[in-house]
């Protein structure tokens, strides 16, 4: 992939392929926000330790900030804003553009980081649950999901999932968002695909939310729901 040449322009970001950058990209794809002034990007979490996490993969010291969204009053979230016109360009080289979360498609990621790509898409706009189907005896479930409002994007994620991981999702049309729902057998592939390695970044919330999800699964679990089904959904 042939990177936008800067010139004499200030770079912040290193623009090279790895773990921690490809996990980045999922953030930005996630929960991130390029400015229409073509410079800026903006990542914002509720969790802190997130937007620090960010900030490691990207090699960047920009201060994090209190945010407010949606108009909202409150500062409930945290941020990170920074500049860098080189960085802004080779995002839109690989797909994500000003006021993506409606237009996004396919993202350009090399095949030998999408695992870590995913993992950030996961931490941004992913959901763990786990739920008791009462039409079986001990029947404790679990589904790990993909949310966007962009029906390409979605579209393309589960396509690249099913051909790199042998993974199939189902669609779940949720309040503004299409989920991307993969229950059982394959959430435990997706998990040990995106957690390969102990010295990782990502979100520790979520990690052990699913680890002990899976020890429960151990002691109550039934193999038999690899399907979607019809049930009560509990501990987003």
């Amino acid at each position: 992939m042939k990177l936008p040449q800067g010139g004499q322009l200030q770079r912040k970001v290193r623009i090279k392929w790895s773990s921690n950058f490809a996990y980045a990209i999922g953030l930005i794809t996630s929960d991130g926000n390029l400015s229409s002034d073509g410079r800026h990007i903006t990542f914002i979490s509720k969790d802190l330790e997130l937007v620090k996490k960010f900030k490691t993969a990207l090699k960047i010291n920009n201060a994090v900030t209190r945010v407010g969204r949606g108009g909202e009053a409150v500062k409930k979230y945290y941020g990170v804003n920074f500049g860098d016109k080189i960085f802004y360009k080779f995002l839109n080289t690989i797909g994500l553009t000003k006021k993506k979360s409606k237009t996004i498609g396919a993202i350009d990621i090399p095949e030998r980081f999408f695992r870590d790509f995913l993992r950030g898409l996961f931490d941004g706009d992913g959901t763990f649950y786990t739920f008791w189907d009462t039409r079986w005896p001990s029947s404790f479930c679990f589904k790990l999901s993909f949310a966007s409002a962009s029906k390409n994007f979605i579209e393309w994620l589960k396509t690249e999932l099913s051909r790199l991981y042998g993974v199939t999702g189902c669609f779940h049309k949720g309040a503004g968002v299409i989920n991307l729902e993969y229950t059982k057998g394959d959430t435990k592939k997706l998990f040990n695909t995106m957690y390969y390695k102990t010295k990782l970044l990502f979100l520790n919330r979520k990690y052990r939310k699913i680890k002990t999800a899976f020890r429960q699964d151990e002691k109550f679990g039934l193999v038999v729901l690899q399907k979607p089904r019809e049930a009560g959904l509990a501990h987003r």
